[in-house]
């Protein structure tokens, strides 16, 4: 599990932040399904020569996992979804900015936008290659209106990467459990371990 996590919620965070779809019992199987996955990738990664055989995870696997409860998501960050297609990652979520940033503030009045409870649309690519998970953010919606990038950057800066200092736009990170890489494909996620 910590594989999945590790993965999921790294680029849960440098996508910014996220929002869920609500479990239901009939999710019960789908999150088992996903769980066993990541226990595979988990156990796979420790071998002295993991098997490379690709291991799939579905977007509704993935929405499933989040919406029970089993990536623990920053504090504020309501729900997420995600839609997934070849090379690109879209996160829906609902946003409470105030305690996103509790404990922070600004008096630039560009960042006030960023207060009050939001929906949020996060587009961005992203790949896994030679180890290293790579994602840049395209483009971030706060209720219907594209936020402009300069001021997503002052926004990373003054409240994400203080709490999360890897997170940013453009961000590569180490995949966990020698993932050698992971493709977003249509509606799903790759991952294949040497």
């Amino acid at each position: 599990m910590k594989a999945g996590r590790v993965c999921f919620s790294g680029m849960l965070l440098i996508v910014l932040l996220a929002a869920a779809i609500a479990a239901s019992s009939s999710n019960d199987a789908t999150v088992a399904g996903m769980e066993r996955k990541l226990q595979h990738v988990e156990k796979n990664g420790a071998a002295a020569k993991p098997d490379a055989t690709p291991t799939e995870f579905s977007e509704q696997e993935i929405n499933a996992y989040f919406a029970a409860g089993k990536v623990d998501l920053p504090e504020g960050v309501k729900s997420v979804s995600f839609q997934l297609q070849p090379g690109l990652v879209t996160a829906t979520t609902h946003v409470d900015f105030d305690q996103l940033k509790q404990g922070r503030s600004s008096a630039n009045p560009m960042l006030g936008v960023f207060s009050g409870v939001h929906d949020v649309v996060v587009s961005a690519h992203a790949y896994g290659a030679s180890g290293v998970g790579v994602v840049h953010v395209e483009s971030v919606v706060l209720d219907g209106v594209e936020i402009p990038r300069f001021v997503l950057e002052l926004f990373v800066e003054n409240f994400i990467q203080p709490k999360y200092p890897q997170a940013g736009l453009d961000s590569h990170f180490a995949l966990p459990d020698k993932i050698n890489s992971a493709t977003i494909g249509s509606h799903k996620v790759t991952v294949i371990q040497r």
